[in-house]
């Protein structure tokens, strides 16, 4: 059975159908979630404190920051901002029917039933406006951005092991959720930065909780659109700028300056009292390391395979049980195991290191523990044994450059074929749609074309452009190469042409909890999918395959 719901999450508003046990974990992640039990409380003259460009702001108390009209309370500040098919503005006066006092936006406007107020730049304003109403937080933390096009989340937790390892007190917003000592809080069911408020808020309980330290994770998107602004990030590390999200940024010039705004920022960071040191993380393997030495005006680090990177390895050793090799740091050198599977995973380890013991002096003992402590990484080459005689695993690669590294691990692993099964998703970048089909035509022995998050785009379409990339690069239908609607139907047949020895991975989803289809979210999980197909398989018990339209 499911039943049915419309959710507002930041700017959007869609109906969900869930099943009765998600139904209660939507119910309990709502009355828990920080923003049902906000207690802070701010003038609008402090907010804008730090405006010294505007004119008089009205004395008025503000008790919450919403984007959204319909999620509106009495005493909250509405920031009205113009999206793609949507803009705040025109809905001033609603929000101002649900008890909004005040309003903020780019128009000029005329009568308005509540106090507004003028703002060049809407989403500086709302990063600015969401810091100070939370007392500007991230001014009390070392503050550590990460971005990149892939490795973001594990680079991320590999830091936080360490820094968890040094016993120092951290938290991280990720992608796939935040972390505040105990607790662990949703951030949303696709991979983003959360809005301005939420990051905010969540800085604000991190201080709250007597944490130091925090590890940012910065998309393209979060750091466009300002969503991490006010940030006053001190330490900024990049793993890897690729094809990605040119639907968005309009170009990969666009995307590569989206991804720069966390260095230019460096040195403009607010001067903070506990003094944490200043620095750069880059890629020296990278062709980001043609462009953001230039523009990041700090100390800077470079890690790689380079020759003439700062913190480099040696001796890499790639196993279906993990990685192993020897680190080489400006004054040391000492040897790092992981349990984590594919070569890539030593960039992101560099990366760590590079943030950690170079950059804020971690013992390299220390570093290892932490790297040691990572068991894995959700939906990350995350594989799944039930005694069949192959392999079967989910990872993310949902880009151009993760779906090669992911198919290049399998290929080391795998004592057989390499099968892969993913889709592409609608109303995103369609050049991926071509190029992950070539990708997956050279380097996998088969492929399974399902779906991925189609939207309101024809999901035969997707699977068609899909399966002219496959094409193009030798793939010959029905032989090496197949297209199957219905994802669940499709990890099915990939385990049915698994022989011994073979490597099945499901690429796209990763820990990502739903998949959307028109405008509706259903609930899916990829590892409960692999799950419920080899339980069939092996004719065992498991779960029962999540459902979604294309069954139908």
């Amino acid at each position: 059975m499911l039943y049915k719901y419309v959710i507002s999450i930041r700017d959007y508003a869609f109906p969900l159908w869930l099943t009765p046990a998600y139904t209660s974990q939507l119910i309990g992640f709502l009355v828990s979630s920080p923003a049902m039990t906000d207690k802070h409380q701010a003038s609008l003259e402090q907010l804008f404190a730090e405006h010294t460009a505007l004119s008089t702001i009205p004395d008025i108390q503000v008790s919450g920051i919403k984007l959204d009209s319909r999620q509106v309370q009495p005493g909250d500040l509405f920031v009205a901002l113009a999206g793609g098919s949507v803009d705040g503005h025109d809905y001033i006066n609603k929000a101002a029917e649900k008890g909004a006092v005040a309003a903020v936006g780019t128009q000029t406007l005329g009568d308005t039933p509540i106090p507004y107020v003028p703002v060049e730049d809407g989403r500086g304003a709302l990063a600015a406006i969401s810091a100070a109403f939370y007392g500007y937080p991230a001014r009390k933390l070392t503050m550590i951005g990460v971005t990149g096009t892939d490795g973001k989340t594990t680079t991320a937790n590999f830091i936080y092991h360490i820094l968890q390892a040094a016993g120092i007190h951290t938290g991280m917003i990720s992608t796939v959720n935040a972390l505040i000592r105990e607790e662990v809080l949703d951030t949303g069911f696709h991979v983003t930065t959360p809005e301005a408020p939420d990051v905010q808020r969540y800085l604000s309980m991190m201080v709250e909780a007597g944490l130091t330290h925090c590890i940012l994770e910065a998309t393209s998107h979060g750091l466009e659109q300002q969503r991490v602004g006010a940030c006053d990030f001190d330490i900024g590390v990049v793993t890897n700028i690729t094809h990605e999200h040119l639907d968005y940024h309009g170009s990969y010039e666009g995307y590569q300056m989206a991804k720069a705004r966390l260095f230019t920022g460096l040195a403009e960071s607010y001067s903070k009292a506990h003094n944490p040191p200043r620095a750069a993380i880059l890629n020296r393997d990278d062709g980001s390391y043609e462009y953001l030495p230039a523009l990041s005006k700090v100390d800077q680090i470079a890690y790689g395979l380079h020759p003439e990177a700062q913190v480099r390895a040696e001796g890499i050793q790639s196993t279906p049980q993990g990685l192993a090799f020897n680190a080489l740091l400006p004054n040391s050198q000492f040897p790092i195991t992981t349990n984590l599977l594919g070569d890539y995973n030593v960039s992101n380890i560099l990366a760590a290191l590079s943030a950690t013991v170079v950059v804020l002096g971690i013992d390299p003992e220390v570093a290892q523990q932490g790297i040691t402590a990572l068991p894995g990484v959700p939906g990350r080459m995350e594989p799944l044994d039930l005694g069949q005689d192959f392999v079967a695993m989910v990872d993310f690669a949902h880009t151009p450059n993760a779906l090669i590294r992911a198919l290049q691990a399998a290929r080391k692993m795998a004592k057989g074929r390499v099968i892969a099964v993913f889709g592409s998703a609608g109303l995103r970048d369609r050049d991926k749609r071509r190029m992950m089909a070539e990708s997956s035509a050279e380097l996998a022995d088969l492929t399974v074309l399902t779906a991925e998050d189609p939207r309101t785009e024809s999901l035969d379409d997707i699977l068609e452009e899909m399966a002219e990339g496959a094409r193009s690069k030798g793939g010959v239908e029905e032989e090496t190469f197949w297209r199957v609607r219905d994802r669940g139907a499709a990890i099915r047949y990939s385990l049915d042409l698994a022989q011994p020895g073979d490597l099945v991975v499901a690429l796209g989803k990763g820990h990502e909890q739903s998949m959307c289809f028109g405008v509706t979210e259903y609930p899916w999980d990829d590892r409960t999918a692999l799950h419920a197909a080899l339980a069939d398989y092996l004719g065992v018990e498991g779960p029962k395959m999540p459902y979604l339209p294309t069954q139908d």
